[in-house]
Order: C-alpha cells, then structure tokens, then sequence
C-alpha cells in the first residue's frame, strides 16, 4: 500500500449541488427553493427560532427550573483593619454604623467582619464575624453578639 494508492471508501464523499443550471439537473427553474414567498428571494437568513412569525416554540412552553442568584449574594467583607481605623474604642459596630462608615454598598446587602490585621480597641461586634475575627476582637477585650 502506497499514498498514491489509497482512496476514500464509497459514499464518504458527495459531489456538490450545483443548482439553478437548467431543467435538465433537476434542480433548475426554483433552485430547489420551492415557490415563492420569504425563504425563495435572494439573501435570506432565517433567525435561530424563527417560526414565521408563529409565537416560536420556546415562548410557548412554560417556563421551569430555579435560578439560584437572588439566594447567592457574597457578603461584603470588612476587615478588623479597617475597624480599628475608622472607629473609637468602645463603638458598637452594627450594620448601620457600618453603612455610616462608608463600608456597605447597596449590592451585597451581607456583611461579615473578617480577621485580617491588627485590633487594639475594644469593639461591641453586632455583625457576623469569621473565627479568626472573633478571636481577635474577644482578645483585645471586646464581645461578639
């Protein structure tokens, strides 16, 4: 066996359709695009659904399934850092003194205060606070509610 040999097994390979070359091919007069009508002039590109102006099959069904977004809000995280620049010792730290401070944003509605940096006020912690957070504001005196 050779390269100039080898060939493709019948039926693997189909001669192109050349329409519109006279009646005599079969495919003259209409080119095989039936009569007249939207689908039978020049340049026309049906779009992905497009039923002829039929309400298209995907608006007819219902409409099923669960989309977890709304349930999926991040919680914006506000480090012990940043606590301990923006408020006096002894602050009660709530959501809205957060929001006050500047820290909120109307996107993530969450808020958890977590452990990265230092803490040397003693702070009233009424937000979710990570493990390491909560180590941090209960060693330098403070309490977590």
């Amino acid at each position: 066996m050779e390269l100039s040999n080898l060939t493709n097994t019948p039926g693997a390979r189909h001669s192109r359709k050349r329409v519109g070359r006279g009646c005599g091919s079969g495919m003259g007069k209409t080119s095989t695009k039936g009569q007249k009508g939207q689908a039978s002039r020049k340049g026309h590109k049906h779009k992905l659904g497009f039923e002829g102006g039929q309400m298209p099959l995907v608006r007819r069904l219902p409409k099923r399934g669960f989309n977890n977004a709304a349930f999926n809000a991040k919680a914006l995280g506000v480090n012990v850092s940043d606590l301990e620049k923006r408020f006096e010792a002894g602050a009660e730290i709530t959501v809205e003194t957060l929001a006050k401070a500047g820290f909120s944003d109307n996107k993530r509605p969450k808020i958890k205060i977590l452990g990265n940096g230092e803490l040397t006020k003693k702070f009233t912690v009424k937000v979710p606070c990570s493990a390491s957070a909560k180590e941090k504001i209960e060693k330098a005196g403070g309490t977590v509610a």
